[in-house]
């Protein structure tokens, strides 16, 4: 009996990168950050406060945790479980618009967060192993840029929207309508099967074992999450806080997107040979430096830098993270992506709890410097276990 997988026409690399582009920039750029940009324009339309915004990101970040931790449960395959996760995304993100109760939106938030974790790992494992079969370097690159391209987009929408006094409702409306137009695309171009007997590069720092991706690594990207949601909460706020100008600051999430966008590309091309552990060890060395230099200094230059050094190297790791990851593991690496996804949200959990905890002790932006020099901390710590370790 012949492999129907086989049989069919093999789908073009840009087809098999433009999919998971896409369904990376909703899941990322909509499902799980769009709500950085909104959150302002719901608090000048009095829909929201800050607390109720902090009981926002945490419920997003708890189904975030939930979707990593059950992604290999799911009963389908990789493909059918993305597109699921888009459609959640879709149907909550524009059902935000379509309530105003902060109960509903605590909900909503949450399916937001357990489908953002599903369509990361989903379309990782399906277009990762699709990837494989062509030998060039350019297409992890280009599908994890789908992730700083979501944020780029999305904030830069949000921005001129509210320059224009678009109403959140119907702001939260459009970036569903914007999700469902992406998610008619990647069904149109993604394959519908996964190739058969293709074998995950071997990964640099070591073969593939059966037990998965080694604990080491699952704890350094942990701390790649403490470390990353500090600055990528808060670097809007302490931009405001030196430049009080909305068409200054507002554009600090776009360029941040930007940077994501533009780093997965240039170190998949400009890092190919380079060992994916070391890729990691430097991604975090430059994230701590990201992280230190506002609480050394806090100016309009640091910040900008900051933005930069954060934007450009998170998604890198991200990158070098999940490759290493699937190359490590025998069979099926949906398991190991979900355990290293789930270390990843415990630790962007921590983070704003952290910052929290030690702001009530502290004045001003006391308590964010302090944990913001605790993630620089733990960053470098991991830059240095990933170094000598690869």
């Amino acid at each position: 009996m012949s492999n129907p997988t086989l049989s069919m026409p093999r789908p073009s690399f840009a087809a098999i990168c433009l999919a998971g582009l896409i369904a990376l920039a909703i899941a990322m750029g909509i499902g799980r950050f769009a709500f950085t940009p909104m959150l302002p324009l719901m608090i000048r339309a009095g829909s929201a406060d800050v607390a109720a915004g902090g009981w926002l990101a945490a419920a997003n970040y708890a189904g975030y945790l939930l979707g990593a931790l059950t992604t290999a449960r799911l009963p389908l395959a990789p493909q059918r479980v993305a597109l699921l996760a888009l459609a959640l995304i879709v149907a909550s993100t524009a059902a935000m618009g379509w309530t105003a109760s902060l109960t509903a939106w605590l909900i909503l938030r949450f399916v937001a967060g357990v489908a953002s974790a599903w369509a990361l790992v989903s379309t990782s494992v399906w277009c990762l192993g699709w990837l494989s079969r062509f030998e060039r370097p350019a297409g992890p690159g280009l599908l994890y840029a789908g992730v700083g391209a979501g944020i780029a987009l999305a904030g830069l929408y949000c921005w001129r929207a509210g320059a224009a006094n678009v109403r959140p409702e119907v702001l939260w409306l459009q970036l569903g309508a914007l999700a469902l137009v992406g998610m008619v695309v990647v069904v149109l171009l993604m394959p519908r099967g996964m190739p058969s007997a293709v074998a995950p590069a071997p990964a640099a720092g070591g073969p593939a074992t059966p037990g998965g991706v080694a604990w080491g690594l699952v704890i350094c990207y942990g701390l790649l999450g403490f470390g990353y949601i500090l600055p990528a909460t808060f670097l809007p706020v302490l931009a405001r806080a030196v430049v009080d100008d909305p068409a200054v600051f507002g554009a600090a999430w776009p360029v941040f997107g930007a940077a994501a966008a533009a780093s997965t590309i240039f170190a998949s091309l400009a890092l190919p040979k380079m060992a994916r552990r070391h890729v990691l060890a430097g991604s975090h060395a430059l994230m701590a430096l990201g992280c230190l230099l506002p609480v050394l200094h806090l100016s309009a230059f640091t910040v900008l830098l900051a933005a930069l050094l954060v934007g450009g190297t998170f998604m890198v790791a991200t990158m070098a993270g999940m490759q290493e990851a699937r190359a490590r593991s025998v069979g099926d690496p949906t398991r190991s992506l979900s355990r290293m996804t789930a270390a990843f949200a415990i630790g962007q959990m921590a983070g704003p709890v952290l910052s929290s905890l030690l702001s009530g002790s502290a004045h001003g932006f006391g308590g964010l410097f302090i944990a913001l020099a605790i993630g620089a901390l733990a960053l470098a710590g991991s830059a240095w276990w990933l170094a000598r370790a690869a």
